[in-house]
């Protein structure tokens, strides 16, 4: 018997997709998969920003620097590398940075992956229109095309999705110039490592760049407005980070805020609030971003935004006008690439009818790539202290682990959340190397709702990382009450 698609009893629906992100590209994709008439607006290329001037690019970045410790750090497992001069003697070599070749093998690995995805699009038989699109009423976009946008192409559907992105917040006091005052998408045009970069803003892009700068040999100084890095993640893994930030030579001015940032003969200077100066050679504004809803005509759609412009969806990425579906850094949810290219999906399963399970943010994994990588799921630390659910925290250092040991690694740790009773695994922490894939056990076990107990009984290889997950979870045993199906 064949089977029939659940498009094919009714005539083919039409989707139209603003702006080729993780989002657009997903919800383009699963569009066409699903049968219908698919057009994709971009204008920068498939990707988009995350792939060709955010994501990418920056962890390719993170990935050199993690080569360049890996090296430095290799006579600790006793790997001694030496040159030998004319007359035979042994030379310690010293260990350089490339910087122009750096920035271009990134860059060209970002528009490789962007190829790559368009022609996934074009093979799915998705239209790509190259322009500045916005919409025009609630069924339809307009893309500017051509010579200086001159050209108009107007696209009819019955679904629109919307993802156009974020861009860099920028600070009057601390106007980027693109040569000496930086945001994160003018890094990959530096010729050389900066003698000494400020980065002002030690949330998550702010602290990746500045431990990547700093592992590449820069001289870097991170202003933080708040009394920690990392503000707002896991106590204990933003304490590791700092940590191995100062041992590493940053320097960190916590409770600092830069009021201007300006450009001297040489390099810049960076005002403090308390009147305080630093000097550098190169500044990068790592404070935020805003959502690129501006006068793209989604206020005259009707489609609700807040008061920051960013567009209100709800768990299966429909905004006010039912219609219409929004996805990624540019809407109200969690802004992640895996959650924008979710979203994505979800907007098109709901609008073509197939089956959404609406998205709930204890299920989502986030990743913060510094050296240690931090990575968390679910319910955190602070949900248990402040009274919001009841369970028990265990942490378990990373020092401990025998293959840790093997590998020289000293920083970091395991940390489980289970609810009190159940012993249900709720969320959890990891600060380590490759933690955004050390953190996938933790993933599932919050997804399927595994108590410690059941999470215990999986068999970790001898000598392992993951074995800390297990450990940790077996450590918790009495936090479970007579309620594992299996025991």
């Amino acid at each position: 018997m064949e089977t029939m698609s659940p498009l094919s009893f009714e005539r083919t629906q039409s989707v139209a997709v603003l702006g080729g992100g993780p989002g657009g590209y997903e919800a383009a994709l699963a569009a066409a998969q699903q049968g219908a008439e698919v057009t994709l607006v971009e204008r920068a290329g498939v990707g988009g920003s995350a792939v060709i001037t955010d994501v990418v690019p920056s962890k390719s970045l993170i990935a050199t620097a993690d080569a360049a410790v890996a090296i430095a750090g290799a006579s600790d497992l006793g790997v001694q590398l030496f040159a030998r001069s004319d007359s035979g003697t042994p030379l310690k070599p010293e260990i350089a940075i490339n910087l122009a070749a750096v920035n271009r093998r990134l860059l060209s690995l970002a528009r490789q992956q962007s190829d790559d995805m368009r022609a996934q699009l074009v093979e799915a038989g998705v239209r790509i229109i190259s322009g500045h699109g916005r919409l025009d009423g609630t069924h339809a976009l307009i893309a500017a095309t051509g010579p200086g946008g001159t050209d108009f192409d107007r696209v009819e559907a019955d679904t629109l999705v919307v993802s156009v992105g974020a861009s860099p917040r920028e600070l009057p006091s601390a106007k980027p110039d693109g040569e000496r005052i930086l945001t994160w998408t003018q890094l990959y045009d530096m010729k050389s490592l900066p003698e000494h970069l400020i980065v002002v803003g030690s949330g998550v892009t702010g602290a990746e760049f500045a431990s990547a700068y700093m592992n590449l040999g820069a001289k870097v100084t991170l202003i933080s407005s708040r009394d920690q890095v990392l503000p707002g993640e896991d106590v204990d893994a933003a304490a590791v980070i700092e940590k191995v930030f100062k041992r590493g030579g940053m320097t960190v001015l916590s409770k600092s805020r830069a009021e201007k940032v300006e450009r001297t003969e040489n390099g810049v200077v960076a005002t403090l609030s308390d009147g305080r100066t630093v000097e550098g050679s190169h500044c990068l504004m790592a404070v935020g971003s805003i959502p690129n809803t501006a006068g793209i005509g989604l206020e005259e759609a009707g489609v609700q935004l807040t008061d920051s412009g960013h567009i209100q969806v709800n768990r299966v990425a429909r905004t006010s006008v039912p219609n219409i579906y929004a996805a990624g850094d540019c809407t109200t949810f969690v802004p992640l690439a895996s959650v924008a290219a979710m979203q994505g999906r979800q907007a098109v399963f709901h609008a073509l009818g197939d089956t959404v399970i609406p998205l709930e943010r204890r299920r989502i994994t986030a990743n913060i790539f510094t050296a240690p990588e931090i990575a968390t799921v679910g319910q955190q630390q602070k949900d248990i202290e402040s009274g919001l659910v009841n369970g028990y925290v265990h942490k378990l250092p990373l020092a401990a682990n025998p293959r840790a040991k093997m590998m020289g690694v000293k920083d970091g740790f395991v940390k489980i959340i289970a609810r009190e009773g159940s012993g249900t695994v709720i969320g959890g922490v990891i600060v380590a190397p490759r933690a955004s894939e050390l953190i996938y056990p933790i993933a599932i076990a919050v997804e399927r709702r595994l108590t410690v107990d059941q999470v215990s009984r999986v068999f970790a290889v001898y000598p392992s990382l993951t074995g800390s997950i297990t450990d940790a979870a077996r450590a918790m045993h009495l936090v479970q009450r007579d309620e594992d199906p299996l025991s």
